[in-house]
């Protein structure tokens, strides 16, 4: 991997092939190297970029809590330090949240077709379960949190947060479960009518994460979007079905003759 200094961050980066280029946001949790299949697949004829957003991978956290508009303002910086001046934009899973606030706010850099994969970005589908989870573990930090009570178990908030919070939130640094926090509590709906790119949305059809059901209403409300289902797959869907995401993924991007 290559490395930048963006923003005062150390940042890594592959930068891989020739052609058009194509610029790669991962998801949260997954550094770039995740996608592969994809960085592989799409340099034999573009120039992929794909960073480690920052906290990720091999990539610089962050001094602060990060939400995703201030995500898309590091990639603003990061495409303007490399020279981007047109890129298509890859984003997938928190990386498609990303995407959608450069789509629908305007970025720095022309972007004339866009692929959102099991994107996120609109109000999450929450049961009366995620609530109790919530609530019950906000009631035991505050008990916990108690002077006395923290003094007779003093591991008791660490012990809840490891019980209720999910994977990622539990691996990451006290930094990044807030931007985490900030970031899932966003929701972008209002930002699809302005999406001008040409854009691709590929959903996995058992997505548990982003539901299935978010594609099919950016598929609706983005105006020159449509939306290939991949049957049987889930939030990682391009891996699961990788080769007929990657004939979709052709069809959309690879010059004609």
């Amino acid at each position: 991997m290559k490395h930048i200094a963006v923003d005062g961050l150390n940042v890594a980066y592959f930068d891989q092939g020739e052609g058009p280029v194509v610029l790669l946001l991962h998801g949260w949790g997954a550094p770039a190297k995740t996608y592969r299949l994809i960085i592989d697949h799409l340099s034999s004829y573009c120039r992929v970029i794909a960073p480690d957003l920052p906290g990720f991978g091999e990539s610089q956290e962050p001094s602060e809590p990060w939400n995703s508009a201030r995500f898309a303002e590091f990639v603003k910086a990061f495409a303007a330090a490399l020279d981007i001046k047109e890129a298509v934009l890859i984003g997938h899973s928190n990386g498609g949240r990303i995407a959608l606030h450069l789509l629908g706010e305007g970025c720095n850099f022309t972007v004339k077709k866009a692929v959102l994969m099991d994107a996120a970005g609109l109000k999450p589908h929450r049961g009366l379960s995620y609530y109790y989870k919530v609530y019950t573990y906000k009631a035991a930090r505050f008990f916990f949190s108690l002077p006395l009570i923290r003094s007779w178990f003093p591991n008791a908030v660490e012990k809840a947060r490891q019980k209720r919070g999910s994977a990622d939130y539990r691996n990451a640094s006290p930094v990044m479960r807030q931007s985490m926090v900030l970031a899932v509590n966003q929701d972008l709906s209002h930002l699809l009518s302005n999406v001008k790119a040409s854009t691709l949305l590929i959903w996995g059809e058992k997505d548990t994460a982003t539901p299935l059901c978010d594609g099919q209403t950016m598929e609706r409300l983005i105006p020159d979007a449509g939306l290939v289902t991949l049957a049987g797959a889930g939030h990682f869907a391009f891996a699961e079905q990788w080769g007929q995401c990657s004939r979709v993924l052709d069809s959309f991007l690879k010059p004609t003759p």
